[in-house]
Order: C-alpha cells, then structure tokens, then sequence
C-alpha cells in the first residue's frame, strides 16, 4: 500500500463513536495494512458507526463471509488488554 492510501485509510477510520476511533487506531498500529486487508477493511468502513460497533463489539455477525478475518482481528484488538498506562 503506497502512503497516499495508507493515509486515506486512516482518515476512513476517523469515526463520530470514540470506541470506534480507539479501536480502530490500535488496530491500525497492530496490523500495517496490506493491499487486500486494507480493500476488506474499507468495505466494513461503509457501514454506519452503530453497525459497525455492533459488529467489532459481536454484538452482531451482519457482515458478508469474505470479511470474517478482519473481523476476527478487529475483535480481537478490542478485547486486548489497554498497554496504556494510568499517570
């Protein structure tokens, strides 16, 4: 992925729900975005906030079979423990 798609993506995932955002801007640094992920990623970015929440939180499986993997890590991330740290 050259870096005007790569910055395109980012832009994508600026979301109006702050789970979302946090979400979807560790998964960015956890996974460097390849052509193909990034093309599956875009896909689950045009759905609404609320439905995509629904479906990063599992709260919902409505998403096409081909975007099972990215799913899987996007769920993934937002179970991970936080490295951040309280001051």
């Amino acid at each position: 992925m050259n870096s005007l798609e790569n910055n395109r993506l980012k832009w994508k995932c600026r979301r109006g729900l702050l789970e979302l955002d946090l979400v979807l801007e560790r998964y960015l640094r956890q996974n460097p975005a390849r052509r193909e992920e990034a093309a599956q990623l875009n896909a689950l970015l045009d759905l609404p906030d609320n439905d995509l929440w629904d479906i990063v939180a599992g709260r919902s499986d409505r998403y096409p079979p081909h975007l099972k993997d990215v799913v899987a890590r996007l769920r993934a991330v937002t179970l991970a423990p936080s490295t951040a740290r309280a001051a």
